[in-house]
């Protein structure tokens, strides 16, 4: 009786190595991809819930907005237990929870995160800031009690699209 050898040829192996390679070369992206869709999830979740603590202190106190950085907000957890963290991803910025406060305006009374929010012409806040806008200034009522993200840079579902959604200014 003759012995027979059992296993897998080379051939065989490079291929599957190619097969596997390929494979991991399509699925690598979309995972990166996802968890940048997550963070931007998270990000926009947490201005909800900003936005609703800020509703709740309007309505509890007869139409008025904070007029400081949102302390008010956490002091002993009646809106918010923290301000939460701002992730803004593929535009740079680090994660943080920062909130930067605004209460002076140009002269038409429009707010331009480029320079309003302590930034300058040279370093903008909005493209070197990150964490979060409030505009906490009654001078202005159009934007009173305002809160946004600080960043200029589109968010994912712009880039490459038609500008359906904009700048993380617009949530």
């Amino acid at each position: 009786m003759k012995s027979v050898k059992q296993g897998f040829t080379l051939i065989e192996l490079m291929i599957v190595v190619a097969i596997i390679g390929i494979l991991a070369a399509i699925a690598i992206p979309k995972f990166a991809d996802l968890i940048n869709k997550s963070k931007e999830g998270a990000t926009k979740g947490a201005l909800s819930s900003v936005r609703s603590a800020l509703q709740v202190y309007y309505g509890d106190n007869e139409g008025w907005f904070p007029a400081d950085n949102l302390a008010i907000l956490i002091d002993n957890a009646k809106y918010i237990n923290e301000i939460p963290v701002a992730k803004l991803p593929t535009t740079g910025h680090a994660d943080t929870r920062t909130v930067v406060t605004v209460s002076s305006y140009t002269a038409a009374g429009a707010f331009d995160v480029t320079t309003d929010a302590g930034g300058t012409a040279e370093e903008p806040v909005g493209t070197g800031g990150g964490g979060w806008v409030y505009f906490n200034s009654p001078s202005v009522s159009a934007i009173w009690g305002t809160f946004v993200a600080n960043c200029i840079h589109e968010d994912i579902k712009s880039q490459g699209n038609t500008g359906l959604y904009g700048p993380w200014t617009s949530f």
